[in-house]
């Protein structure tokens, strides 16, 4: 291994032998072998011993990191101040594609494959006021919808303008002993009801404006919304004013009042009257309507809470224009010490058709719903979503929730469409429909949406649409908040 030493070792030969033994064992001896001395020296006097050594200095702590600089926004300092951004963005495929708006908004054609994205930037700010507090939010939002040369994708359309725009005042502790008892609201901002059976989207999607599914836009084009809370109680009065598309100018505006009555997180009850004035023109049936709603959420049973009820009922009525009633009731089971804690639900709505032997007409006008939940209230990623609407409309759901994490819930959606009036048609059969959906939470900022689809025409879908081949969807979306 080392052959240096073995040249060297050759080379010095017998005689010198014996010198390298022994000047290997002087090396090799150990210490104390090393440091005898002979007698006369271990008889002299002790050397005195040597003092302690100095022990070392411990080694200086770093210095602190210097404080991160503060930016200067610019923004007064007396008010709180708050940025958001949200975006998202998705890709969908819809195969043998049906498109009827017959939604409040109007999809278009979006073909068989598209793009969307959405940005929303939005600083809201508030500030202490007479025991109270002042606030106001400014937004924004751009949508598109992307196309390529058709057949591949439908109509490309994009915009970009103010969505959030509001002042209001809460009450503080300056009224009574409960705070916020009064909170008032004025400009274009959000306000919805319930679950959103008849009133929820303030802002119109897609068509010209793009974004139809991504429905970022939530705000009225003007509002004035005063809140009254008291225990569990809470009293609304609101005026509002719908922001169409401009290709759909409807020109709706109601005004109205809401009471709920909470008697725990669970537990839920409310009634709604509502005045519509619209464009007597293009929705004869809607201009001077008065509706009527009543609601329930429950789990009724405090020692069974994973059961749970709720029932919906609306009534409209012009006159001697339209009397109709659209309605709901539905029930889930949650098992929860089962692994994934499985839920199981059923639902059923009926919203009226016109009945053509009678002078009024029964059509329920679907209003302004919109999406709280999957299939709430757009009813089938497929059938829901691009062509029925809750009018003439009888539906049936079935679902089946999982959590298999803090950070996924999936599920599956099946339905059965039919008509309330049947008309022309040799069947009320619309559709069967069956959605698969996964929201998986990536952290605090992202989460990203599965859906994929699969619907089987029924005999209104075939004789009023031509359409004889199964309808099949998909789409990916993801989604970001901050």
């Amino acid at each position: 291994m080392f052959p240096s030493l073995s040249v060297s070792a050759r080379r010095l030969g017998r005689a010198t032998l014996p010198s390298i033994i022994l000047a290997a064992s002087t090396l090799l001896a150990p210490t104390e072998a090393r440091a005898q001395v002979p007698d006369s020296a271990a008889k002299a006097p002790a050397a005195k011993p040597k003092p302690p050594a100095k022990q070392a200095k411990a080694p200086p702590k770093p210095a602190p990191a210097p404080a991160k600089e503060e930016r200067p926004d610019g923004l007064p300092k007396k008010f709180n101040w708050k940025f958001n951004f949200d975006a998202g963005a998705g890709v969908f495929g819809f195969g043998n594609s049906l498109y009827t708006d017959v939604r409040p908004d109007p999809s278009g054609d979006l073909s068989d494959n598209w793009f969307e994205s959405f940005v929303k930037p939005a600083l809201s700010t508030s500030i202490a006021f007479n025991k109270g507090e002042l606030y106001a939010k400014a937004s924004a939002v751009g949508e598109r919808t992307f196309a390529a040369p058709p057949p591949i994708v439908g109509t490309e359309a994009s915009s970009f303008q103010v969505e959030d725009l509001y002042l209001g005042w809460r009450s503080g502790t300056s009224i009574g002993k409960t705070e916020n008892v009064l909170d008032v609201t004025v400009g274009r901002t959000p306000y919805t009801i319930g679950h959103g059976f008849i009133l929820w989207d303030g802002g119109g999607e897609g068509g010209s404006r793009g974004g139809f599914w991504s429905n970022a836009r939530k705000a009225w084009k003007m509002a004035g919304v005063a809140r009254l809370h008291f225990g569990n109680h809470s009293i609304q009065g609101f005026y509002l004013d719908r922001d169409d598309v401009p290709e759909n100018k409807t020109h709706t505006e109601t005004v109205g009042g809401n009471y709920e009555y909470a008697f725990n997180d669970a537990n839920t009850i409310g009634a709604t009257f509502l005045h519509f004035w619209a464009d007597g023109a293009r929705l004869p049936g809607r201009d001077g309507m008065n509706v009527y709603n009543a609601r329930a959420f429950l789990a009724p049973f405090k020692k069974l809470p994973q059961i749970t009820l709720e029932g919906e009922f609306a009534h409209e009525e012009n006159g001697d224009i339209v009397s109709s009633n659209g309605w709901t009731v539905g029930g889930g089971y949650q098992f929860l010490k089962t692994k994934w804690k499985p839920r199981v639900s059923y639902r059923y709505a009926s919203f009226q058709g016109d009945d053509p032997g009678t002078a009024k007409s029964e059509a329920f006008d679907p209003l302004i719903p919109g999406f709280y939940d999957w299939g709430t209230w757009w009813q089938g990623e497929i059938g829901g979503e691009y062509f029925l609407s809750n009018s003439n409309l009888i539906s049936h759901q079935v679902r089946v929730h999982l959590t298999p994490s803090e950070k996924v819930g999936t599920g599956l959606i099946g339905y059965v469409f039919q008509l309330d009036q049947q008309g022309g048609f040799t069947s009320k059969s619309i559709a069967t429909e069956i959605d698969a959906y996964c929201d998986w939470k990536m952290n605090s900022n992202f989460t990203t949406s599965f859906v994929a689809a699969w619907a089987n025409p029924g005999t209104v879908a075939r004789e009023g649409f031509n359409r004889t081949s199964d309808f099949v969807y998909g789409m990916i979306y993801v989604a970001y908040s901050y």
